[in-house]
């Protein structure tokens, strides 16, 4: 996939590019085959229908063997599809989460769709064939709407506190989580007058509380009411008394749940992009393994002469072995787990790491030998990278809308634009030298040389296709993923002479709709040894070139 982006680029032919030898491509760390796995369900061909928002598709996989089968991937308006059911004629309904669109595909490929709101996220289907969606983190309401997506949706419930995967009971009445209180409730829908104070104005039972932050429930064919919480605990809920039972322990980061026909039970996780299938008698076994789900910052650190390479993996930050790849740590990065806030680039910093989240807004640096946050900065604008230079942060900020974008300096004096740029994207630095690329045009840029300020910037190479990550190698050259044409290459910073140091690497995934154009940052690290660290979120991988 290649993305694309509402800026002319600044030039497409790429001069003085040799090729000599190409570095041998070594897959160090292969990771999930989703990028997030969230709503799940079984289809009406007794298929395993799995939606992956990061990932932008809808995965159809063999429900016994784990085999992906194919992939649907939503265009552009239609796409982050985070929950899924299927109607009573067998038709595909998916939330898109960011634009806040229901889609249906019906059994002949035929799609409507309908607006409700950003933020709709979970929907389910009563027995009757009524048709309810939710709005969660963007919003906060319970709606009904018409399964043939034409008349308006009908607002039943507002202020719920993210009602989030929902299931119709055998009762008649509507059971889902709160995700910010940590109960579970029923809902009886018929009493909800679309009210502001839902407590006040709707029939809302509490069926069992006590809760880490519950994600999803479903009723297997028994009428047994299961949950799991994003603590990891899979939980089989005594509907009458609100008694729980815990069933599996699986990593932090469950997203959802459902049930075939013979109530085996398919969980799947937001943060590692596993899918478990638990038999009727609690056996469970992986379907799909978990892993990197959205490998984009990299950053070494030497640790007793091992490389340890750390992984900015949005859902959590990971840490391998440089050498055989095995995963040394795994560090949760959301909802509280952690002080970590949803890493989408890592830069060393003596014995720390600068992490950047353009989702949360935030800066951190944190210290992975005693798991602590020491600095934390939320004034930045959508920071799309961070690194240390001189004793000061700079970061490439995207900024709130068109201008604003910049490469910015933090200083004891206050934030300082060192340069304008459309969209920052890689940085590297190297004693008093400081590189920038510009994801949008192209273009690497030297923003600062010997310790001064360059006014305007250096231009050392144009005509990139969507240059990320950047790295100065040991010889004092700059490493560059051209994440466009699925390259890394090398850049001499004197003469801008350009050489191709890998091709077709897994990079350049695409960005979903109202997420940064960056979205991952494939990006490169080199370690003391002189071995190249790439990841690619295409393919939720990590290379190492020798």
């Amino acid at each position: 996939m290649h993305r694309s982006f509402a800026f002319v680029l600044a030039g497409t032919a790429l001069l003085g590019i040799s090729s000599p030898a190409l570095a041998k491509r070594s897959v160090l760390v292969e990771g999930a085959r989703l990028h997030g796995a969230n709503g799940v369900n079984v289809g009406p061909d007794g298929r395993l229908y799995v939606a992956s928002f990061l990932g932008n598709e809808i995965a159809v996989v063999n429900r016994k063997s784990g085999a992906i089968l194919r992939r649907i991937e939503p265009p552009a308006g239609r796409d982050g599809p985070d929950d899924l059911t299927f109607g009573p004629d067998g038709s595909l309904y998916y939330t898109s989460l960011i634009p806040g669109n229901v889609v249906r595909r019906s059994p002949s490929g035929q799609i409507t769709q309908q607006h409700v709101a950003p933020g709709v996220n979970p929907i389910t289907f009563s027995d009757t064939g009524r048709l309810f969606v939710a709005l969660d983190f963007f919003g906060d309401a319970l709606y009904e709407l018409d399964p043939e997506l034409s008349a308006p949706p009908r607002l039943i419930a507002s202020n719920l506190g993210f009602l989030n995967g929902m299931d119709w009971g055998p009762d008649g009445r509507l059971y889902g989580p709160i995700w910010t209180q940590g109960r579970v409730v029923s809902i009886d829908v018929d009493s909800c007058t679309g009210a502001v104070d839902p407590e006040a104005e709707c029939d809302i039972q509490t069926v069992a509380d006590g809760f880490f932050i519950p994600a999803a429930v479903k009723f297997d064919s028994c009428g047994r009411l299961h949950a799991v919480d994003q603590n990891g605990e899979v939980v089989r809920i005594d509907v009458a008394t609100g008694d729980r039972e815990v069933i599996a322990e699986l990593p932090v980061g469950l997203d959802n749940l459902a049930f075939d026909a013979q109530d085996n039970l398919y969980v799947t996780s937001a943060a590692d992009g596993f899918v478990v299938r638990i038999a009727p008698r609690g056996r469970a076994r992986t379907l799909l393994p978990g892993g990197l789900i959205l490998p984009g910052g990299v950053a070494v650190l030497s640790q007793g002469g091992v490389e340890s390479v750390y992984v900015a993996d949005t859902a959590s930050l990971r840490s391998f072995d440089g050498d055989t790849g095995d995963e040394l740590d795994v560090v949760p990065s959301f909802l509280g787990v952690t002080e970590l806030h949803g890493p989408a680039t890592v830069s060393a910093d003596g014995s720390s790491l600068i992490l950047s989240s353009w989702f949360a807004s935030v800066v951190q640096v944190y210290d992975p030998a005693a798991d602590v946050v020491l600095e934390s900065y939320s004034d930045f604008v959508s920071p799309l990278n961070a690194v240390r230079f001189q004793g000061d942060l700079v970061v490439s900020e995207l900024g709130a809308g068109p201008g604003d974008a910049r490469v910015v300096r933090q200083t004891s004096g206050g934030n300082v634009t060192l340069a304008p740029m459309t969209v920052p994207s890689g940085l590297a630095v190297s004693g008093g030298d400081l590189w920038a690329a510009d994801w949008a045009t192209g273009a690497v840029l030297q923003v600062v040389s010997g310790g001064a300020t360059l006014s305007p910037p250096l231009e050392v190479v144009a005509g990139l296709d969507q240059p990320e990550g950047m790295a100065v190698d040991l010889d004092g050259t700059l490493l560059v993923v051209e994440s466009g044409r699925r390259r890394l290459l090398r850049v001499d910073p004197s003469t801008g002479h350009t050489s191709v140091v890998a091709r077709h690497l897994e990079v350049g995934l695409d960005a979903v709709t109202g997420t940064v154009p960056t979205f991952a940052m494939s990006s490169v690290a080199v370690g003391p040894s002189g071995a190249i660290y790439v990841t690619g979120d295409e393919g939720n991988v990590l290379y190492r070139f020798d």
